[in-house]
């Protein structure tokens, strides 16, 4: 326990130092881009620009931008306004977002991993069989194309030739299901083939072997001697893997009408949308930090020669 909690500090302090490094770098190249986020296509009278500029602090220097905004982060965790969505702060922004991809993200990755690590077992233990071919060619396919025709193709099947699913939209299961199938494909495919690999190596180790000339059921053999040591690669595949999945797909936020966090990053990030791209920006590392420290975590679990440091 006492390790236990001496890693997690370190991490923790790991990632405060990350979370400024990330701040400073974005604060930078944001305010290198030309322009600003009342500059457009419909030129903004001067008097209401700096009006607006004093509302959101952005007539100061910009060594005090970065210290007040710096210190409204740290002090009261506030990630400020939103200068393109009217009366919305990005904490707001976050807080609707974020539980629409959370569990469009949760149904993608239970699919992926359910059908990933079979589709890897089956093709390992039936090497070179009919099976391990079609299922390593699916793979390929789910890795090769982009999420967006997948979608398209989903939606011409499910949706207007078979008529499973609607075409879009949020709040039921229908709803979800086609989306989240989309989004955990290309995952479920790297999975597969990570297990397999996994699988192969592991199927030629020394104790495996003794545990086949034991006479141990095959079934036996596979999942206490075999599985186990073939999801190493698999779970640490799966902490970029689900900080990827939890920010979601703006390609399919907008092909499915989805209210998830993708849409707000890029338009944030084309609208010069300061305060929101960088509340989004610290939000995906504290995400991506959390699930590698989880990762390494598991990996402890999992193979108890692995110690953690």
């Amino acid at each position: 326990m006492r390790d236990l909690i001496g890693y997690l500090l370190k991490r923790l302090s790991w990632m405060l130092l990350t979370l400024w490094a990330v701040y400073t770098v974005s604060f930078v190249l944001m305010r290198s881009v030309p322009g600003n986020p009342f500059s457009g296509e419909r030129s903004v009278p001067p008097a209401i620009e700096r009006q607006l500029k004093a509302r959101y602090n952005l007539d100061a220097p910009p060594l005090q931008q970065y210290w007040d905004y710096l210190v409204g982060v740290v002090t009261r965790f506030d990630l400020g306004w939103s200068t393109r969505l009217e009366d919305y702060s990005v904490n707001q922004v976050i807080a609707e977002g974020f539980p629409v991809s959370v569990t469009l993200a949760i149904f993608a990755l239970v699919f992926a991993i359910i059908f990933g690590i079979t589709a890897g077992v089956i093709s390992a233990v039936y090497r070179r069989s009919t099976a391990d071919v079609m299922l390593m060619a699916a793979a390929v396919f789910g890795i090769a194309v982009p999420n967006f025709v997948i979608a398209s193709l989903a939606i011409l099947l499910f949706v207007f030739m078979i008529q499973l699913f609607p075409a879009g939209g949020w709040g039921t299961l229908s709803q979800v299901a086609l989306p989240a199938f989309c989004l955990g494909l290309p995952v479920a495919a790297y999975i597969a083939r990570l297990t397999r690999t996994g699988m192969l190596e592991m199927l030629t180790r020394d104790h495996v072997r003794t545990a086949f000339a034991k006479g141990l059921p095959k079934r036996t053999v596979i999942m206490r001697h075999v599985l186990p040591g073939a999801l190493l690669p698999v779970v640490s595949y799966l902490g970029p893997a689900v900080a990827r999945v939890l920010t979601g797909s703006l390609v399919l936020e907008k092909i499915f009408a989805l209210p998830g966090m993708g849409s707000h990053f890029i338009n944030a990030a084309t609208q010069r949308d300061y305060t929101l791209a960088m509340g989004m920006v610290l939000t995906y590392t504290v995400l991506l930090f959390a699930m590698n420290t989880l990762v390494d975590l598991a990996y402890a679990i999992i193979d108890p020669r692995v110690k953690l440091q």
